[in-house]
């Protein structure tokens, strides 16, 4: 379940009595940059002091601004990590986030941005509930993956905060694995990979692959087949509570995991990974009352006024009017009204 707290708690009330800001940048393109500079002069002028990035710190040329390497340690002491950018430009944050007790807001400058909290367009309100501490704080589910070889020696691990993609190494081989839950056998296919995904990471990936949407605040693990050659090879909702298992036969292909698109694991030969909830979530600060549904039908340009009522009004879903003959590519109402005057004539 998600979990929300008010951010006029210890959140704006750091120890050393001095609100920082992280900000994260995309900085190859010159409008963020702009966007980046006069929401840090806000921010200073109203007495938070901001941070940066070492490797964008030159390109962004805030004066004033601590200025920090990328780390684990890099949102230490900050109280939110504001993302500028897009979907990627967030997973990479997140990582700094993570780490400490900082929350996420993201303003989104991609093409989809669904991790991301705010539009270009508001960025001013967003910046206003930073400053007075009227935003609201979500813990969302992240998933902790151990990497075992062969003799079940953990050799490697890695976390998630949209999906761990099991998937083979040769392009032009077929990845065989075993899947089990909570160490009991379910299935074994060939296929591209099996991805592991949270509910905040089913609108990415999982999605593309045939997943369900999940609203961010159930909380479960979906399991979803990629390019699976089986017959039951359909996507899975699990427990929070359960442990994905994925066995790579000695004799099959190689594989490794992606976690975010970000880090990777290489699997050992005849190795496994299982896949479980994380005890350390993402915090994503929530300056917006728009509900989850409410993004879906942006992001997607959903349809949602009913056939019926959407008739002569184009949109998503609705682009052609009444009347347009999608053959011809030409509006018949007019020719159909004069052709019944004709007759009555």
């Amino acid at each position: 379940m998600t979990i929300t707290e008010p951010a006029d708690s210890t959140a704006c009330t750091p120890v050393d009595g001095v609100r920082r800001v992280l900000l994260a940048v995309h900085t190859g393109r010159a409008d963020i940059i702009e966007l980046a500079r006069s929401s840090a002069q806000r921010l200073s002028r109203a007495g938070l002091v901001v941070r940066l990035l070492e490797d964008e710190a030159v390109d962004l040329g805030i004066e004033g601004a601590e200025v920090v390497p990328f780390g684990p340690g890099a949102a230490e002491g900050a109280e939110v990590v504001i993302v500028m950018g897009g979907d990627g430009t967030f997973l990479r944050a997140a990582e700094l986030a993570r780490a400490t007790d900082a929350a996420l807001t993201g303003v989104n400058l991609g093409k989809v941005g669904f991790l991301a909290e705010t539009e270009p367009e508001t960025v001013e309100e967003t910046l206003t509930a930073i400053e007075q501490c009227q935003y609201s704080v979500e813990e969302r589910l992240t998933l902790e993956v151990d990497v075992f070889d062969a003799a079940g020696e953990r050799v490697g691990g890695t976390w998630a905060l949209n999906e761990a993609s099991i998937e083979k190494l040769e392009r032009s081989r077929v990845l065989d694995v075993v899947l089990a839950i909570d160490g009991r056998p379910l299935t074994s296919f060939g296929c591209d990979g099996v991805l592991a995904a949270t509910p905040t990471g089913s609108t990415a990936y999982a999605f593309s692959a045939g997943g369900p949407v999940v609203w961010p605040d159930v909380e479960a693990i979906l399991v979803v087949p990629t390019n699976a050659h089986a017959l039951f090879a359909r996507p899975l909702v699990t427990s929070p509570q359960s442990v994905l298992t994925v066995g790579v036969p000695a004799d099959g292909t190689r594989a490794r995991v992606s976690a975010d698109g970000r880090r990777t694991v290489e699997i050992p030969v005849g190795g496994r990974v299982d896949v479980r909830r994380s005890d350390r979530p993402v915090r994503i600060a929530r300056v917006q009352p728009r509900s989850f549904g409410d993004r879906l039908v942006a992001k997607f340009g959903l349809p949602v006024r009913g056939f019926r009522a959407a008739r002569g009004h184009a949109g998503p879903g609705h682009e052609l009017t009444r009347g347009r003959n999608v053959l011809l590519r030409e509006d018949t109402a007019d020719r159909e009204q004069a052709g019944g005057a004709d007759g009555q004539a």
